[in-house]
């Protein structure tokens, strides 16, 4: 009995992460500014493709700290669709960054952790 309940528990797990990667595709899920201004704020923007039979919702983007700010697509997106998620880090302190932002989707299981770094310079003024 415990065979077959953890063969069902693994089975789930492999389930769900390939649940993502066949509705979801990103072109990237990790992005290196090199050396930036201070107190110049740094975009980027992740690109990714609706892969499932209907539309994707995106529930919510949540930055691990209050530098880092994401912006993402409100509406449903329809199938075969691109659109992309953005990423702006403030650039308020000097030195070598790594941010993460959480990024959920309605009916897939694990959420994608999008990944900026950078080094800020600090500012000659």
């Amino acid at each position: 009995m415990k065979k077959i309940i953890s063969f069902l528990i693994f089975f789930g797990i492999v389930a769900a992460h390939a649940q993502t990667n066949d509705k979801i595709e990103f072109t990237t899920t990790k992005y290196s500014f090199g050396k930036i201004k201070q107190h110049v704020p740094a975009s980027t923007s992740f690109e990714f493709t609706n892969k499932s039979d209907g539309k994707l919702i995106v529930e919510s983007a949540t930055a691990e700290c209050g530098c880092t700010t994401p912006e993402f697509p409100k509406t449903p997106i329809a199938k075969g669709k691109t659109e992309t998620i953005k990423v702006t880090y403030n650039a308020e302190n000097p030195g070598q960054f790594t941010k993460k932002v959480t990024v959920k989707f309605a009916n897939v299981a694990e959420p994608v952790i999008l990944t900026i770094e950078g080094e800020v310079e600090v500012s000659k003024e």
